[in-house]
């Protein structure tokens, strides 16, 4: 293809050309977000309907269960259509508003994860001051800046990555992803993507920088506690974060670095599937394995839903 204007849909990459294992796909992706959408749908309601969960930290874990219910949303029921349907065609707008949404969730939830290492740090570090500084006010102008600067981000990525020409619709992955795209350029020089790239990076790193150095004085703060219920407290608390914060660090450096080391598509492919899917299914069942008020909050709605139920088939 010559320019930008012939390209009005991509081709995505087909998982198998064998019927009886796109099924096995449709299945495996199904019950795969199925999961993630019960998991994080769940933590919500808990939040939200539970008074005694609304404070700063289950605050920000309920919008990261939103975050993550997004996340998912954008890439996984697309690849379940096509499994399904063994079609792989995608259409421009539709390309370009899963590229918008990908980096708006992802960058949130970056941004979140910052967030609720501040939480922590001023939780723990400097406690006396804690609901002077986590007002509800507060939190609610900290969370409304993510989702303002994530927005910002995803503008700024979708629109320098579209205003290249492709010379190409083949799509080297199942869903559109930016790298991807610039691969299929026209052009081997990617001027605005990279500028707003370094700019995000060095954002980025700053953001990072900042999580570190708050856990560097979380665990100086902890080893200064003279209880040792009161350190196992402070570090149960902060446990389930780093665990989702290695998580998803983790994920997205192997599947971004991993081309670098290896020419195997599907093991790039394997890796993409861990990043885009694990963080959004794994991240509700962290929170809620360590920590008890979530249990309970859980089997007290769960109690209350069968209750419910039952009065209602008496009803009737």
């Amino acid at each position: 293809m010559s320019n930008q204007s012939i390209v009005t849909e991509f081709i995505l990459l087909e998982f198998s050309e064998i019927w009886e294992l796109q099924i096995l796909y449709f299945a495996a992706f199904f019950i795969i977000y199925l999961s993630g959408l019960t998991g994080n749908l769940l933590v919500i309601m808990v939040v939200a309907f539970n008074h005694s969960l609304h404070t700063p930290m289950y605050f920000f874990i309920m919008n990261l269960s939103m975050v993550d219910l997004g996340y998912i949303s954008v890439t996984v029921p697309k690849a379940i259509i096509n499994s399904l349907s063994a079609t792989w065609q995608i259409s421009y707008p539709e390309c370009v508003a899963q590229v918008f949404f990908f980096v708006f969730f992802v960058s949130s939830e970056f941004f979140l994860l910052t967030l609720m290492a501040y939480d922590r740090y001023v939780a723990i570090c400097n406690p006396l001051q804690y609901e002077q500084h986590m007002t509800k006010t507060a939190c609610i102008q900290m969370v409304a800046s993510v989702w303002i600067v994530s927005l910002f981000y995803s503008v700024l990525h979708t629109s320098c990555t579209f205003a290249i020409t492709f010379c190409s619709n083949v799509i080297n992955q199942f869903f559109c992803e930016i790298p991807q795209l610039l691969q299929i350029s026209c052009s081997k020089s990617y001027v605005p993507e990279e500028g707003a790239l370094i700019f995000c990076i060095l954002f980025g790193v700053g953001c990072f920088a900042f999580i570190i150095i708050s856990y560097l004085q979380i665990f100086k703060a902890v080893q200064k506690i003279p209880s040792i219920q009161g350190r196992k407290k402070a570090i149960s608390t902060c446990f389930p974060h780093l665990l989702v914060l290695f998580l998803f660090y983790f994920t997205g450096l192997i599947a971004y670095l991993a081309p670098i080391f290896t020419s195997s598509g599907d093991i790039g492919l394997v890796l993409t599937v861990m990043y885009t899917i694990i963080p959004p299914i794994m991240n509700p069942i962290i929170y809620s394995i360590r920590n008890k008020e979530i249990l309970t909050a859980v089997w007290r709605l769960l109690g209350k839903s069968k209750f419910f139920t039952f009065n209602y088939i008496l009803w009737v």
